[in-house]
């Protein structure tokens, strides 16, 4: 048996890629409904080798469907549904896959170069490097590559997206966005990530072994449970990466425990008993939860509290600038006047708090205060907002669904 290796775009393979006539298109995608739906008349789809360039998919379900090899270049496929479709050796460059699902896609061999995929989830999907051997009649078996190396994912944009247990080992992500994806147990072994924005991101437990991170930006990444110790560093900016909490936290020679039993006697009785120790940057999450606690007026700036369990917390009034509220639980907190302002609050779950304005008698109030802070996949819905404040603040892939927004301060 021959193999011919051929670099070819896909746009050269016009006779092996067909464009679907539109109507043609339409019934094998209502076919594919029934049979994601179990009804009677369905059939899986098959886009094996179709030219879908610059089609317009948006919302489209193709759930397991078969997309081998098809070009998508510059399509659009923003909050398509692709769950476990077969995407080997696909052609997506530039294509907006914007909220698109993809968990467990077969994407091995598949080029997104340049492609959008803000706010994708792709949990537990294959991004290594394949090929396609496809028959020729007169040279045997041709390999299939993309004008753009296979299992590519450079200058791509997956800020926000899931990745949690994507196989990415050899994969090139160079000046990739990856900005508070979720990259947590992802496979990067000997990945390329030269340039790429790590910004806010959690790997915790992602394998990195003989990873090239040359001059990648990494500011704030979570990296619990990663061993960096084969990867190369060079230029990286790891300003404020979060590692592994420590075991126990002592001010002034107390434990944290004790720190904050004072502080909510102090609370509870005006001032008459317990006391008030400066928190400012303490790392809280030695503590096994801190549901129900109260802690009104608590000045906690730069304070780490990720992916704490702080259900129906009493935070008034409370200083939280610049806090690490990345996954947490604040169902049902009462965050009314808290300072906010440059937290970060990635994908917390802000569902039923209290975020509107704070008395303080004599006419007065102090508003919940989120100006600049991050707040990416965050979910407030039913939150109680009014008059709050989200100046500069990033509301992408938030859910607001049912919040109380009166009269809430946004930029224009």
């Amino acid at each position: 048996m021959r193999v011919i290796r051929k670099t070819l775009d896909m746009t050269a393979l016009a006779p092996q890629l067909r464009r679907p006539d539109p109507n043609a298109l339409k019934l094998i995608l209502e076919r594919h409904q029934r049979f994601v739906e179990g009804r009677t008349g369905g059939k899986r789809a098959s886009l094996a080798y179709m030219d879908l360039s610059n089609f317009n998919l948006e919302g489209a379900d193709l759930t397991e469907a078969n997309l081998t090899g098809v070009n998508l270049t510059g399509a659009i496929l923003t909050r398509a549904r692709l769950g476990r479709a077969v995407l080997f050796g696909a052609d997506l460059r530039d294509a907006d896959l914007r909220e698109a699902d993809l968990q467990t896609a077969d994407l091995r061999g598949a080029c997104l170069r340049g492609a959008n995929l803000a706010g994708a989830d792709l949990q537990n999907c294959d991004l290594r490097q394949g090929q396609i051997a496809l028959q020729d009649r007169k040279e045997g078996f041709r390999i299939l590559e993309h004008a753009e190396r296979p299992g590519e994912l450079n200058f791509a944009v997956l800020s926000g997206a899931n990745l949690s247990g994507a196989q990415m080992t050899g994969t090139s992500a160079m000046s990739t966005d990856f900005s508070d994806a979720n990259l947590s147990g992802a496979m990067l072994g000997g990945a390329r990530l030269v340039n790429a924005r790590l910004d806010g991101a959690d790997m915790s437990g992602a394998e990195l072994g003989g990873a090239d991170l040359t001059g990648a930006s990494m500011a704030r990444t979570v990296l619990i449970g990663v061993d960096l110790g084969f990867a190369n560093l060079t230029g990286v900016d790891l300003s404020q990466a979060l590692k592994a909490p420590p075991r126990a936290v002592y001010i002034d020679d107390l434990p944290l425990d004790d720190i904050l039993d004072n502080y909510e006697a102090f609370c509870a009785s005006g001032g008459t008993r317990g006391s008030v120790t400066d928190m400012k940057g303490i790392d809280f999450r030695p503590i096994r939860h801190l549901r129900s606690r109260k802690m009104s007026g608590a000045v906690v700036p730069g304070a780490i509290f990720f992916k704490l369990d702080m259900q129906g917390i009493e935070l008034q009034g409370a200083d939280l600038t610049g806090a690490d509220l990345r996954d947490c639980n604040l169902q049902n907190a009462d965050l009314r006047g808290a300072r906010l302002m440059d937290a970060q609050l990635t994908r917390a779950d802000l569902r039923g708090a209290k975020l509107g304005p704070l008395d303080i008698g004599g006419g007065r109030m102090l508003r919940t205060d989120f100006s600049r802070a991050n707040l990416r996949g965050a979910n407030l819905g039913g939150a109680h907002a009014p008059k709050a404040r989200f100046l500069g603040a990033d509301l992408t892939a938030a859910r607001l669904e049912g919040a109380d927004l009166r009269d809430a301060e946004f930029e224009a």
